[in-house]
C-alpha cells in the first residue's frame, strides 16, 4: 500500500467509524498526507493487521514522542511501544477496537526508545477498514502526553 493510499484509508476509516474528520475534508490528499506526516502537532500511528502487528505509519510528532527515527519505528512490532506489564491493558484496548470499530478516551503508559516512560492521554484508536470491509490494521491519535 502506498503512503497516499494509507493516509486515505486512515482518513476515510476515521470519518466512517468515529463520525468526524481527522483533517479538513476539503484538503487535497497530497496536502493532507504531507501535513499529517510532517506538520501535525498531534501523534498519529498505525499498525498492520497481522497476529503481531508492526507499525506502518508514524508521523514526525509520534517519532519524536517515542524517540525513534522513521526507519526504526516503521516495522517495529507495535506491542514494543508498551512495557510487558502494560501490554495486556493495551491488548484489551485493541480487542475493544476490533469489536466496536473504535475507542476514545484511552490513557496508557508507553516507553520511548531511551527507556523514558510517558503517559498518552485521550487517545482515539480506530480500525483501518477499506470500502470492501477488509480490515488492514488499526490507527491511533493523541494530542497529549507527559512523562511518567
Amino acid at each position: 500500500m502506498t503512503q497516499l493510499a494509507l493516509v486515505q484509508l486512515m482518513l476515510d476509516s476515521y470519518r466512517r467509524l468515529v463520525g468526524r474528520e481527522l483533517l479538513p475534508a476539503d484538503w487535497p490528499l497530497e496536502q493532507a498526507a504531507h501535513w499529517l506526516q510532517f506538520e501535525a502537532p498531534f501523534c498519529v500511528l498505525a499498525h498492520e493487521a497481522s497476529s503481531d502487528p508492526r507499525f506502518i505509519f508514524a508521523n514526525t510528532t509520534a517519532q519524536r514522542c517515542f524517540e525513534y527515527s522513521a526507519a526504526e519505528l516503521i516495522g517495529l512490532p507495535s506491542r514494543l511501544s508498551a512495557e510487558a506489564p502494560n501490554r495486556q491493558e493495551r491488548q484489551q484496548l485493541l480487542d475493544t477496537v476490533s469489536r466496536q470499530g473504535y475507542a476514545t478516551g484511552y490513557r496508557g503508559l508507553r516507553i520511548a526508545k531511551s527507556g523514558r516512560r510517558f503517559w498518552i492521554e485521550n487517545v482515539t484508536v480506530w480500525n483501518l477498514i477499506d470500502d470492501t470491509g477488509v480490515c488492514h490494521g488499526q490507527a491511533a491519535t493523541y494530542e497529549k502526553w507527559q512523562d511518567a
